[in-house]
């Protein structure tokens, strides 16, 4: 097979676009880490109740859920490389707050609401961006790349905090958040590298195709699922493994290397992401990722190290997949000319998510300790599974 005909040739694929935006997603990625988990451990540095987490936690989602879909009619005028202009100005906005301010409970929750409206518009605009460097041939392999960015991302944040906070079972946040504030600025640097979108074809005051339609649409409330289930259930690892490991007596530097071993995993399995979908098919790829991912969260509740630290890979290489999937289907659903809005339309699904789960979890862990909510998680995962295998057979 020739290089132009081949899946993600070098005629399928605009790199002087994707290179700077791969760049910009693994700073993003890197800096929302570093500042949530760093945001958790500030919470127990100040000594509130465990439900802050939840809370603090919900109001990531909070302004994102009432916005997103003016983000996406936005994006899908041509505004991509504009979003993630204003998505990178928020984030550092609110990775210097909280450095500077992050005193109370109040002022937490108020900050990482603002950190929540700027990775709205990232991510909407990073994937936007994804489908806009690639034609049809190279779309999967351009979105393999997105997500290995989104992985080196996820994996060098842990990493910096593992080094960062030592063998301390609460690290020092000062020096944490002020990682944050370096890596916005990084952020916000290469945002103004990424040129605009030509002007569409479509004209930009044109009809919007109703939200209704989109949700109609054959395989959309699926996809949508199994994209909340997935994310939430990785936010819920970020948010709840330092807690687990203050219950056990783990320091903050196997915290954070479970957290880079997960996502480490996730890159490997996401390079191999258009070879597997290629191979196995989107549907059976899809269940299969999801109940490893499952079975890995019962395994992670095992209070042993090493059995920990095999749950992390299989949670890495489940959901890697299975997050991966859940993007590239909401583009293969989509209309072209509402493609920012189904993006966003996934996020705000996965922002409900964040909003309700981690609160409902961190009632849960108040009672049963945070092995309550990995395995609350197993089950979601494995009914998210089951409930997509029977809509399967519906249609």
């Amino acid at each position: 097979m020739s290089e132009e005909t081949r899946p993600g040739g070098s005629g399928d694929i605009d790199w002087r676009l994707l290179t700077p935006l791969l760049a910009h997603v693994v700073i993003t990625q890197l800096m929302v880490v570093v500042v949530r988990v760093t945001v958790s451990y500030r919470t127990i540095e100040l000594g509130l109740p465990v439900v802050w987490l939840g809370v603090i936690s919900a109001g990531f989602a909070i302004l994102p859920i009432f916005t997103a879909v003016r983000i996406g009619r936005y994006i899908d005028r041509g505004h991509d490389a504009h979003a993630a202009w204003i998505g990178s100005a928020l984030i550092l906005a609110a990775a210097v707050a909280l450095w500077a301010w992050s005193t109370s409970a109040a002022l937490l929750l108020a900050f990482t609401i603002v950190l929540g409206f700027g990775h709205m518009f990232l991510m909407a605009s990073q994937q936007m961006l994804t489908v806009r460097s690639a034609n049809a041939g190279g779309r999967e392999v351009a979105f393999g790349h997105y997500m290995v960015a989104v992985s080196i991302g996820q994996g060098l944040g842990p990493l910096l905090v593992s080094w960062i906070g030592g063998e301390a079972t609460v690290p020092a946040t000062g020096p944490l958040f002020i990682v944050g504030v370096i890596s916005g600025a990084l952020c916000m640097t290469i945002a103004l590298t990424i040129r605009p979108a030509p002007k569409p074809e479509h004209k930009g005051d044109g009809p919007n195709v109703p939200l209704i339609d989109l949700f109609r649409r054959p395989g959309m409330l699926a996809v949508l699922t199994a994209s909340v289930v997935t994310v939430t259930a990785g936010d819920l690892l970020v948010i709840y493994l330092p807690l687990v490991g203050a219950e056990r007596n783990i320091d903050a530097s196997h915290i954070g290397l479970l957290l880079t071993v997960r996502s480490a995993a996730a890159l490997v399995a996401r390079i191999f992401y258009a070879r597997l979908i290629y191979a196995m098919g989107r549907m059976p790829l899809t269940l299969v990722s999801t109940l490893v991912g499952a079975a890995a969260f019962v395994l992670m509740a095992v209070p042993s190290l090493p059995v920990m630290y095999v749950a992390a890979v299989a949670i890495g290489l489940g959901l890697g997949i299975a997050a991966t999937l859940t993007i590239s289907g909401i583009v293969d659903v989509a209309p072209p000319e509402a493609r920012g809005t189904a993006m966003t339309l996934r996020i705000t699904g996965n922002r409900l998510g964040l909003a309700v789960i981690p609160f409902v979890a961190s009632v849960v862990a108040a009672a049963t300790g945070a092995a309550g909510i990995l395995l609350l998680t197993a089950g979601s995962l494995t009914a998210c599974a089951v409930g997509m295998k029977v809509s399967q057979k519906r249609t």
